[in-house]
């Protein structure tokens, strides 16, 4: 008996499908969605400077009038030449008087600097010899030290010291 041809899968599959669907489609691409960028409601605001002009701006903030207590009218960064600014104890909302009755005025500086240059020379190198030997017990940990005691100590790898 002669072998039998049997038709292949391919050509099965070929000759079942229907005629529509050997049409050649083109792709369809659908638009995806895209998200509303976010773009906030703005509202007119009226500012007013601490010198009395004013401006119209667009903000988010719903508050209608924005009265500005600094600008560069009255900071010392824009206007560093004016005397009235120059004012360094300004106390905003009694906020270096709370510093102070919590912690006290050890922090500050012994003597100011105005001061220092009216004192006489010999005065003045006494205290900052005694400045100095205040700042060294802060640098030093809180162990007071000579420069006596500290020349020729040199602490070896094993701790011992030596001269």
């Amino acid at each position: 008996m002669p072998p039998t041809l049997h038709p292949s899968p391919s050509l099965l599959r070929s000759t079942l499908l229907s005629p529509q669907l050997l049409k050649p489609t083109q792709q369809t691409r659908h638009a995806s969605l895209l998200k509303r960028p976010l773009r906030p409601y703005t509202f007119t605001q009226l500012v007013a400077l601490s010198d009395g002009s004013t401006f119209l701006t667009r903000t988010t903030s719903p508050q209608p009038v924005f009265r500005s207590a600094k600008d560069t009218a009255n900071h010392p960064l824009w206007q560093p030449s004016l005397e009235s600014l120059k004012n360094i104890e300004s106390d905003e909302a009694g906020r270096l008087r709370a510093f102070r009755e919590r912690f006290g005025r050890g922090w500050e500086a012994e003597a100011p600097v105005g001061e220092k240059k009216k004192e006489d020379a010999g005065e003045n190198k006494g205290q900052q010899e005694e400045q100095e030997e205040s700042l060294m017990d802060l640098i030093s940990g809180g162990q007071a030290m000579g420069r006596e005691m500290m020349k020729g100590v040199v602490n070896t790898r094993s701790g011992k010291e030596k001269k």
